[in-house]
């Protein structure tokens, strides 16, 4: 895993994003996005999760960020990014679905940003191929300030942690950090 003082890397994701221009029932097109149009200049949170649309996903973490979005701003956050190897057509849907206003989600459909920050792991035990292992990092600036792994990363685990990587966690370390 990505260790603190590391820089994130550099990754293109494809997304796709609402343009009124284009004509039909889909108004969406293609639009490439950098690590650095995301994280450059930005104090940010990113956590990143097993798949979209997951029971602890949809239920807790995705909506623990997004509440709490407001205090993590007065935590000096910029933004809060939600990742999974997932497709952005199942991002979207899924960010629809949970109605976001706070958190934007960041398709990393073939694994590569998930590969390089060390948290690709195998979920073939559950039929999901390749995912991300749940975790949440605060980013400065591209530079990773501080990691929250959950514990026991491993290919096809029996369970599914949920402790290191909650908002609620994260929030802590932000408003301590801020006290500094």
């Amino acid at each position: 895993m990505i260790n603190k003082g590391e820089h994130l890397p550099h990754v293109i994701f494809r997304t796709r994003v609402r343009d009124e221009s284009v004509e039909g029932p889909n108004p969406y097109r293609w639009q490439d996005r950098t690590t650095d149009e995301y994280f450059a200049g930005k104090r940010v949170v990113l956590f990143s999760l097993p798949g979209a649309f997951t029971p602890t996903c949809s239920t807790y973490q995705l909506p623990g960020y997004e509440k709490l979005f407001p205090e993590f701003q007065e935590a000096g956050i910029d933004a809060i990014y939600c990742m999974s190897v997932n497709d952005s057509f199942v991002m979207n849907a899924w960010a629809k679905d949970q109605n976001l206003q706070n958190v934007e989600v960041i398709p990393d459909g073939s694994g590569l940003f998930t590969q390089g920050v060390g948290a690709l792991v195998s979920k073939d035990n559950l039929g999901f191929g390749q995912r991300s292992w749940r975790y949440a990092m605060v980013v400065n600036d591209g530079v990773v300030e501080a990691v929250f792994p959950e514990k026991n990363q491993e290919d096809n685990a029996d369970d599914d942690p949920y402790e290191v990587s909650s908002p609620e966690n994260v929030l802590a370390y932000c408003k301590c950090r801020g006290e500094e």
